[in-house]
């Protein structure tokens, strides 16, 4: 426990009667999951009275909780960064913008800097100083993974982030991603529901869990259709019920088609093909044409929040996944020698 800076500090009042320490420092700390709190005790970063603890030490009255990190606070104030913007639609209380593959969108371990967050300070800046990205009652209102292109919203007002916060809770916005997928489906269109969550043996990535194994797994649903086949890849338009994180990277794989150039979830691996020489070059230069998972967040709708009309947004395929497209229609016709399935 040496060299460690304290992050947290709690004294329990006299009142407290005994509950796990996890589901304690859940409810009395804003913004961190139940996931984080549980690995932070495994690592021996809480301890009670200076002694560490496990997630299922019952909390006591006058316990004094503190949680330590082998590193010292980042300063979470996010600064302007100049980093371009595609912006879609503004006006007084909503910024819709196409983000670009790669950028981060919220400051996170490793990603302290050159963020979304931290382009927005300086737009925000440049239009309207009176906004500030880090007051929390404005601002994203949904996210989307870092190597995931397109729309994303954003609330300028207090009255708009509730409201549309609101909407995606009660699953009332509309959200459609093309995604291209290893394998060819038998169906046209099919839904995948599974509830989702980390997993327990890597916290970088989320697995389908029922809840009788993991309470905490949240549920998920994602209906798919398919846009266009190829030989040994499929477009697919997965349409959104909830949006969880790596729903439809989780969800596809778990249907046996991990999204093209996928890392986390498999997708760089060669699933389906030729063995053949002249094939794996060929792969190789569609994962160099997109270099990163082919995910595009193609539509968004939802309701004002001030004037109530239902709006509509699409946006077209950046251009390395256009180009990957074109080139598997380039590729030559399906053929049934297909000895990899």
């Amino acid at each position: 426990m040496d060299d460690l800076w304290e992050r947290f500090h709690i004294e329990v009042d006299k009142g407290q009667t005994p509950v796990r320490i996890d589901k304690y420092l859940t409810e009395h700390m804003a913004g961190t999951s139940r996931n984080r709190i549980q690995a932070a005790a495994e690592s021996e970063h809480i301890t009670v009275n200076g002694t560490p603890v496990r997630s299922n030490y019952k909390v006591k009255p006058f316990d004094d909780i503190r949680i330590l990190l082998d590193h010292e606070p980042i300063d979470p104030t996010i600064t302007p960064e100049n980093i371009p913007l595609t912006v879609v639609y503004e006006d007084d209380d909503v910024l819709v913008i196409n983000k670009q593959a790669g950028l981060v969108v919220h400051p996170g371990h490793g990603n302290y800097e050159h963020t979304l967050l931290h382009a927005l300070a300086y737009y925000f800046e440049q239009k309207n100083a009176s906004l500030d990205i880090n007051n929390p009652e404005i601002g994203l209102v949904h996210r989307i993974d870092k190597d995931t292109s397109g729309l994303l919203l954003i609330a300028k007002t207090p009255d708009a982030k509730t409201r549309l916060g609101q909407q995606f809770f009660d699953h009332t916005t509309e959200r459609t991603y093309q995604a291209l997928v290893w394998g060819t489906f038998r169906e046209e269109e099919g839904t995948v529901s599974g509830a989702l969550a980390r997993d327990l043996s890597d916290r970088t990535r989320y697995r389908i869990y029922s809840l009788e194994d993991n309470p905490e797994a949240k549920a998920a649903v994602t209906h798919w259709r398919v846009a266009e086949r190829f030989p040994y890849v499929t477009l697919v338009e997965c349409r959104l019920e909830t949006g969880r994180t790596h729903q439809i990277r989780v969800h596809m794989q778990s249907l046996g088609h991990p999204l093209f150039n996928d890392e986390k979830y498999g997708g760089t691996e060669i699933l389906k093909g030729l063995p053949t020489q002249k094939y794996k070059q060929f792969i190789h230069n569609c994962f160099e044409i997109c270099p990163r998972q082919a995910l595009h967040a193609k539509t968004l709708g939802f309701t004002h929040p001030r004037t109530g009309e239902r709006m509509f947004f699409n946006s077209d395929l950046p251009e390395d996944m256009s180009n990957l497209l074109n080139k598997w229609r380039n590729y030559g016709t399906y053929t049934q020698t297909d000895t990899l399935g």
